[in-house]
């Protein structure tokens, strides 16, 4: 990748980049914000995801290839801030061989006879491979801290109900992410921040187009009046998780096409840091392409 385009993808995503939980206030984060790029820039914009999907690919190759590492990428948001179609139009060149996608609905009978977390981690990416959860272990310290009813239904023992038993969670997901960390998995996680206003807009769309009236249940107008409730839990949750290892991004998400700029620089950015290369052929092994170029070249036709 040139160095213009690192230069301009450092610069998108710095602003939203939050390695140190106890400094971050969500209030900061304008879900507007574009960084002065305006609907004229969509098709430069468009260019560079397209140009940093490219790269993305190439990068997975020598990823699958190395099988040393693996990637972690978690998506969080409030309905209809488009992390679906952010993984879709980000992830659109890389190998599926190589890629894994997983979203977590509401937990089977068989995930609630486990720990919480039991579900998200067998589904870890192993390595040479990339990680996609679509909701993850988060939603324990999101939805059901605002809906804490939940709680009986995960069949604790009465102990385990304590008045810290968030705080405690999150701790857990620290540790976790800082255990995979330190095993060759890469964890990065997103944040899409859609503002109330664009989240009612396109709850309408879905409403009063009929290609997008399946996307939309009757509950999601109901979570709305829980807004406030989440935000503080995702502001939490950032304080609590957030560090240089294993850092969030808190993406802007009013503009779909700047969103996806965004996730891409990030994800860039990560796999760039890994210094990613080829396996080198040994003497041995030299050896025995050798000899079977020349097998093949004795080959008749």
């Amino acid at each position: 990748m040139n160095k213009k385009l690192l230069k301009d993808v450092a610069d998108w995503i710095e602003p939203f980049r939050v390695v140190n939980g106890a400094k971050f206030k969500l209030k900061k984060i304008d879900p507007g914000d574009t960084r002065g790029l305006k609907s004229e820039d969509k098709p430069e914009a468009a260019r560079r995801l397209a140009e940093g999907v490219r790269w993305l690919a190439a990068e997975q190759d020598k990823l699958y290839a190395q099988d040393r590492r693996s990637l972690l990428l978690v998506f969080q948001a409030m309905d209809a801030a488009g992390k679906d179609s952010t993984i879709k139009h980000v992830m659109s060149g890389v190998n599926p061989q190589g890629c894994q996608v997983v979203a977590f609905k509401q937990p089977s009978a068989e995930e609630l006879d486990h720990d919480w977390m039991w579900r998200c981690y067998k589904h870890v990416p192993e390595r040479g491979r990339i990680g996609i959860f679509n909701r993850s272990y988060y939603e324990e310290v999101l939805v059901v801290r605002v809906h804490q009813e939940i709680l009986r239904s995960q069949k604790l023992p009465p102990e385990c109900f304590t008045k810290n038993i968030f705080q405690q969670r999150l701790k857990d997901i620290a540790r976790f992410e800082d255990f995979l960390t330190r095993n060759g998995t890469a964890v990065v996680k997103f944040f899409l921040y859609v503002s109330r206003d664009e989240q009612k807009k396109r709850f309408l769309e879905r409403i009063e187009e009929p290609g997008k009236r399946w996307k939309f249940a009757a509950g999601d107008a109901m979570e709305r009046t829980y807004w406030d409730d989440y935000m503080k839990a995702y502001e939490s949750a950032i304080q609590a998780t957030a560090t240089k290892a294993s850092p969030w991004f808190v993406v802007p998400a009013d503009n779909k096409w700047f969103t996806r700029l965004v996730v891409a620089g990030a994800v860039v950015e990560t796999l760039e840091k890994m210094k990613l290369v080829y396996p080198k052929v040994d003497a041995k092994q030299q050896a025995e392409l050798e000899k079977s170029r020349e097998l093949l070249m004795a080959e008749k036709d």
